[in-house]
Parts: C-alpha cells; structure tokens; sequence
C-alpha cells in the first residue's frame, strides 16, 4: 500500500521551514507529494476570497522558506479560515496521511499555532500529527502507549516511521499507581502492579511486529518518564497517542500529551485513534521476533 500526501502547515518562521524540510525528506522517502498551506483568519482576508493581504503573507513565507526548501514552494496556498479547519480541509481534500508542523525544543508550536490553538489542532487531528524540532534526522523512535485500544494504531504508526526512517525502535509503557491503589495495604498494591505488567506483557508487547524492538516498562508519573526515556537515549522522535482509555490513560490522552506538545522534548508524532487504518499495512510489512521486556 503506497504512503498518502502529506501536508504542512506554514507560516514565515524558522520553525516552519523546519517543518518543510522535514516533510520534503520524508516525501522523498515515501515516494508521495507533500503540500504546504497556510491559514489566514477571514478577520484578516475581508470580504474576497482572495487579497494583496494573502499575496504579502505568500511572499513572507517564501523568503524565509526559499533558502531552505527551494521545491517546496510550487506546492504553497493560502487558504482563509481557523487553522484546525483550513488543515483538515487540506487532509481531505489532498487525501493525506500526516501533517507536519514545526515547533520549538522545549517551548510550544511556532507562531502561527501558538497556545491553545496548537492543542486545538492536534485535538480535531483524523491523521497523525508531527511536530518538528529543529530539522529532525530520524534516527531513532520511542513510541509511548498505555493498555488501551489505542496502543494499537500508535504501536503500526510508529513501526511504519521508523521503516521509512531507518530509524530504530524502542518501545516504552508506564505505569502509574491508580489512586485505588494507594490505601490499599502494600502487599495488594504489589499484586496490582503485577497484574498490570502481566497485561502490557500479554496484550501489547505482541502488538510489536518489527524485529530487534527493544521493549521498556516503568512505574512512575507518565509524564516525567517518558521525558526521561526520550532525554536519555536521545530519541529523534516521541510517538504518543491522542486517545486512551486504561490504567495509565494520562500517558495517552488529556493533560499529559497536551504537556507534551507546549514543553516539546523532541520532535513528536500524536497519533489519533482513527489511524487504526494504518495497522495492516505495519502488519504486512513488518515481521519479526517477540521483543523481550526490559524492567
């Protein structure tokens, strides 16, 4: 199954032709098309569908990105509308699979999805969404899930980059202490944990099908773990998904992915549960050994 367009979103920021570069590599590399848009409020565009206004933001964007990704300006619109919208509107219409953005290290989405409609983007995402820092090389992949059903479109998402990349894999899940857990006497709490590892092991270890998969499980805060893991083995790339339902759902979804987002630790791919698609295509492609877990 051939790899779906890609779009970027773009603005005149370094950031933005970080992110241009990014998706003009991985194009290359999957044989597909990329296409950069830029969303313009209709406060600002007035009444026509197109203005001198949208021509002067076209021509800032193509100074900052002309030195960098010469080729990708051909593929450049501006398009009036609230940045979730315009993007999705482009997902649909491009029939893609993934949109790019660029970010800062350790700070939010550039300036033209700054704040809470950064969040509100990676929210109403039906694709994955990759969040660039710096001009990533690929290198090596972390991928972050919890028990739920969605470890299973962000483990195939994250196999199928790492493919692309030539990139290697390691596979991380954290478990927190449910707060049943913390009144109840310590020999019961061990027997939870336990049970908890045993269902990583039996349920989403196996979900793995690349070889040479290194496989990590923690106890602790969700958050601050899977920072640390990233920080520590310098990972290039952090997949996380946007929607979980388990004992660690905060890994996955609500406080800890939107924390993720505004305090990038490095470039970060959020995989929506919709990209359950993705899976047989990572499922054919890729086979292998059982990894083996690493406490």
């Amino acid at each position: 199954m051939p790899w779906k367009p890609i779009v970027v979103g773009v603005d005149g920021s370094a950031e933005a032709a970080n992110a241009a570069a990014f998706a003009v590599d991985a194009a290359r590399r999957a044989a597909t098309t990329f296409h950069l848009v830029h969303a313009v409020p209709t406060a600002e565009r007035g009444r026509y569908p197109y203005t001198r206004h949208d021509e002067q933001i076209r021509m800032r964007i193509v100074a900052t990105l002309g030195n960098r990704v010469p080729e990708a300006l051909a593929a450049l619109t501006v398009h009036g509308g609230q940045p979730a919208a315009v993007l999705n509107a482009a997902v649909t219409a491009r029939g893609a699979e993934l949109v790019v953005l660029g970010g800062k290290h350790h700070s939010t989405l550039g300036r033209w999805l700054g704040g809470s409609t950064g969040l509100s983007v990676a929210r109403s995402m039906l694709v994955p969404l990759l969040v660039t820092v710096r001009e990533p090389a690929i290198r090596r992949v972390l991928v972050a899930v919890d028990q739920s059903l969605a470890a299973r479109p962000t483990l195939a998402t994250a196999q199928r980059y790492a493919t692309l990349f030539g990139a290697e894999l390691r596979a991380l899940s954290v478990i927190e202490p449910p707060p049943a857990l913390l009144d109840l006497p310590q020999p019961d709490a061990a027997e939870q944990y336990r049970l908890l590892e045993e269902m990583v092991a039996r349920d989403i270890w196996p979900l793995i099908r690349a070889p040479g998969v290194d496989t990590l499980l923690r106890h602790g805060a969700a958050l601050e773990t899977v920072e640390r893991e990233a920080s520590e083995w310098r990972a290039d790339l952090l997949v996380v998904g946007s929607h979980g339902k388990g004992s660690v759902k905060r890994m996955v979804v609500g406080s800890v992915t939107e924390r993720l987002i505004n305090h990038l630790p490095t470039s970060l791919l959020v995989v929506p549960a919709a990209a359950a698609a993705v899976e047989p295509e990572a499922r054919e492609a890729q086979r292998g050994e059982p990894s083996n877990i690493d406490r």
